[in-house]
């Protein structure tokens, strides 16, 4: 193997552009030619691939987003689509890729694997966390702290006028944002899509005397977002002296500078990757379980759920008290 390329695909994380630099650094120290993607799979389609240098990745480990841009393909679902970013891969004398994205990027990465065969090793960019076959995903830690930040600045407020907030976070599928924010900013409830929402117990707890209260929502939950939510605790409530406001994150979860944490995860998987494809790994993605590098099956990663770990929910139901 000569030639390989990166590219990153679906939402940007925080620590992306530390995985690019990683994986570019590596490719260079074991001798490889790097390619950069831009646009991810669009990108490959339109042959928008560019090589990289160790200068092209200087003074970016700081900076959230990803210096390769990202795009929505859906050109890339139909066999043509596959077919013509394969011809511009093979043109170039590309043997290898790094995917770096979610569950999104590593489907269309088996498929295309599947389909031609070129190697291709995934790293975890999400700040979901709800990747199988890796203990954190990069992002997650920046994502948490920006929400974290957010919930120690409206607890402020929250205490200065004695006010319910139900702060809305990043979570459609998964709590772990949710969770993590919730417990180190000391919110009386953390609301999921993994568990059922004890809407009688959030009632019950905000109708004892308290000078304010902090409610964490996950966008996912099962009863609506956060707004919902709060409309429906407002009704049951029914007291008119309690002031009930509502906070969305957002997207300023996403950006931003990535932690240490993002940065390290990030360089480690981007090097587990480009070596990994030089052992012959394939199909698979670079992450880190218990602090060693492990390689995981698309079809796994994919195909998983990853839990919520039960201490954390055991965390929620004693911190209330």
């Amino acid at each position: 193997m000569k030639k390989i390329a990166v590219f990153t695909s679906g939402g940007d994380s925080p620590g992306m552009n530390a995985c690019i630099r990683s994986v570019v650094r590596t490719g260079i120290y074991e001798g490889l030619e790097v390619y950069g993607i831009n646009r991810g799979y669009e990108g490959m389609i339109e042959g928008d691939i560019k090589l990289m240098k160790s200068s092209s990745v200087s003074n970016i480990v700081q900076r959230g987003g990803t210096i390769l841009k990202s795009a929505r393909s859906m050109e890339f679902k139909t066999p043509e689509g596959r077919k013509k970013a394969y011809d511009n891969l093979v043109t170039l004398g590309i043997e290898g890729l790094v995917a770096i994205g979610g569950d999104g990027t590593f489907t269309g990465a088996k498929v295309f694997h599947e389909e031609f065969g070129i190697p291709t090793v995934g790293c975890p960019g999400t700040i979901d966390n709800d990747i199988y076959g890796t203990d954190y995903t990069i992002g997650f830690d920046t994502a948490v702290n920006t929400a974290l930040d957010a919930i120690d600045k409206i607890r402020d407020t929250a205490a200065a006028h004695d006010r319910i907030f139900f702060v809305e976070v990043m979570g459609r599928d998964a709590g772990f944002i949710a969770i993590e924010s919730g417990i180190g900013g000391g919110a009386e409830f953390v609301m999921v899509p993994e568990t059922q929402t004890d809407l009688n117990a959030v009632v019950k707890s905000l109708r004892e005397p308290k000078a304010s209260s902090i409610i964490v929502v996950a966008e996912g939950d099962e009863l609506g977002n956060a707004e919902v939510i709060m409309q429906l605790v407002k009704e049951k409530i029914k007291d008119d002296t309690k002031d009930f406001k509502v906070t969305t994150l957002g997207h300023i979860q996403r950006g931003g500078a990535p932690t240490a944490r993002d940065r390290v995860l990030g360089a480690r998987c981007g090097m587990g990757a480009v070596r990994g494809l030089l052992a012959g790994e394939t199909g698979c993605m670079s992450g880190v379980i218990n602090n060693e590098l492990v390689y995981t099956p698309f079809s796994e990663c994919i195909g998983q759920h990853k839990p919520l770990h039960p201490d954390h929910l055991s965390l929620l139901d004693i911190l209330r008290i």
